[in-house]
């Protein structure tokens, strides 16, 4: 069987996928995507029915191609996002193969580049970009087991809430994911508990400006590192039914019950730490730090926007923060299913090349490996702050072109070199 033979292989049709397409493209590096599904599948098929963006239309997309006929305030629905990548694939004429899996990458013995190995046969490629993104394996804790009868799911594998059993839910985590799933549920008719850790909490715009606004006049989506211990900070923020700051007393007040971060399980009993207050109030204090650097930035800049006063305004404390429960029943509180809103790990058993530390992450710089000709695109805090968003996966896809780009020029020279020497 012969082998196909390309110089850049990127692995994944996603957003990093196409972002990678169009700077390669613009560097003139021949390359060929490979997405297993379809372009932007998990947009599609692995969110919940009523997703949208959790930035506005202006922001959340590449430099190139505005949203057709949305208001750039809107929050996009997960479909028009899908359709919105489809539509760049086609403009910038990607090469994009559907339908093939790689199944393994390893460095080929005694020269340069890499055998890949695909559902549709082998590949040899001299450099392969990683574009598979963060958010691949559903993390679900093992503390509630399969015998205890309860319908269990990640809330990748949550749809609407038709899909669950009658009764209560016990949704386990209160980012973007959990607390949008939490509210839908609620405003369904449902009894819902949710289950709130630490996490940050901005709001979703102020003084007539979106948060994703601010974070770019304030420079935090250009950070570069995070703060100690925040690598993975939750953030509970919200596009849905137009854009709303979360507001956990709020929540509380249309019926949640909130509950402290999920600890053990046993005899029908889930126990929870004693820490909602605190969390919340950690929610609190980063709220406020926000509208405490856009004050600053207005009163700076000499800006016309209007004071909001409101926003300040902190709610009574509900009951179930004054006198949490620590320990439920789940028999006894009707809860029939549990939404482990608990996030992602990411799975790179296909890449068997020696670029990962002893806890099994990329070693790399802005993307670019230890292993040379290996690349890294869409993980968090890959160059900044916001590299795993759809604009910053743009970026990054740049800074990786133009290295892989430099990288030909060199090898270009050698083998020019070469001929100059053979023929002298």
């Amino acid at each position: 069987m012969s082998v196909e033979k390309v110089d850049t292989l990127v692995v994944g049709g996603g957003q990093a996928g196409v972002a990678m397409s169009e700077h390669l493209s613009k560097s003139g590096v021949p390359h060929l995507v490979l997405e297993r599904h379809r372009i932007a599948e998990r947009w599609r098929t692995e969110r919940w029915d009523s997703l949208v963006a959790n930035g506005p239309a202006w922001h959340d997309r590449f430099p190139g191609m505005a949203f057709p006929d949305a208001d750039p305030d809107a929050f996009i629905s997960k479909e028009k996002v899908a359709d919105y990548f489809v539509a760049y694939a086609e403009m910038i004429e990607a090469p994009i193969r559907c339908g093939v899996e790689v199944t393994k990458v390893e460095r080929l013995v005694g020269r340069s580049g890499f055998r890949v190995e695909t559902s549709d046969g082998v590949i040899e490629a001299t450099n392969v970009v990683a574009a598979t993104g963060a958010f691949q394996h559903p993390i679900i804790p093992s503390l509630v087991p399969e015998a205890a009868g309860l319908m269990q799911i990640h809330s990748r594998d949550y749809r609407n809430p038709d899909q669950l059993a009658d009764g209560a839910v016990l949704v386990v985590g209160a980012g973007a994911s959990g607390v949008q799933i939490a509210d839908e549920l609620t405003r369904a008719g449902r009894r819902v508990y949710l289950s709130v850790g630490p996490h940050d909490r901005p709001p979703r715009a102020y003084r007539g400006r979106d948060f994703c606004w601010w974070l770019g006049v304030l420079g935090k989506w250009d950070a570069q590192t995070p703060a100690l211990g925040a690598e993975h900070v939750t953030i509970a923020v919200s596009g849905a039914r137009g854009g709303q700051t979360i507001d956990f007393r709020r929540l509380a007040a249309q019926g949640m019950m909130l509950v402290g971060r999920t600890q053990t399980y046993g005899n029908g009993v889930v126990s929870f730490a004693a820490d909602l207050t605190a969390n919340i109030a950690r929610g609190d204090a980063n709220y406020m730090s926000v509208l405490d650097e856009a004050d600053a930035y207005v009163a700076r800049n000499g800006l016309d926007l209007v004071l909001e006063p409101s926003a300040r305004e902190i709610g009574p404390d509900p009951q179930c923060m004054t006198d949490p429960i620590l320990e439920l029943n789940l028999a006894n509180a009707g809860i029939s299913s549990i939404i482990w809103a608990t996030g992602f790990t990411v799975d790179y058993n296909w890449l068997q090349v020696d670029v990962f530390d002893e806890k099994g992450k990329p070693r790399h710089q802005r993307g670019v490996s230890t292993e040379p000709g290996i690349y890294f695109l869409g993980l968090p805090w890959q160059s900044r702050r916001g590299s795993s968003f759809i604009w910053g996966v743009w970026h990054d896809a740049k800074h990786l072109a133009d290295h892989i780009s430099t990288q030909r020029k060199y090898l270009a020279y050698h083998m020019n070199a070469k001929r100059q020497t053979a023929a002298a």
